[in-house]
């Protein structure tokens, strides 16, 4: 599979999409301010699934209709980075056959999959 991660995930999760053998873009490797409009369509391009902690990704697909491949929105603003990267290596064991093409939230240890 391949990633994008927004900017706010941080390095935690990106190393272990890495050595999980997924193909994963840090944005904070190209430019942290990168504005979500360009990290959606950068994700498109790569035909990517977004890790994110922006709800504003949720506008951008459903409001703007904005094409995407999958969006992973992670509500773990008190998490650390290795508490987030177990979260996604369990998102990733569980359920990842079921998110390209979605928009998945986890938030109160659901993970709620929507078309």
């Amino acid at each position: 599979m391949r990633f994008v991660v927004d900017a706010g995930v941080g390095t935690s999760v990106e190393k272990l999409l890495r050595k999980l053998g997924h193909e994963t873009t840090a944005v904070r490797d190209l430019d942290p301010h990168l504005p979500d409009v360009e990290v959606l369509a950068l994700a498109a391009r790569q035909t990517a699934i977004v890790v994110t902690m922006d709800k504003d990704f949720g506008d951008l697909i459903f409001k703007e209709l904005r094409p995407h491949h999958g969006i992973l929105l992670l509500r773990l603003d008190e998490a650390t980075g290795p508490e987030r990267a177990t979260v996604v290596r369990l998102i990733l064991e569980q359920h990842a056959a079921e998110l390209p093409g979605r928009f998945a939230v986890f938030q109160h240890e659901r993970l709620r999959i929507s078309r």
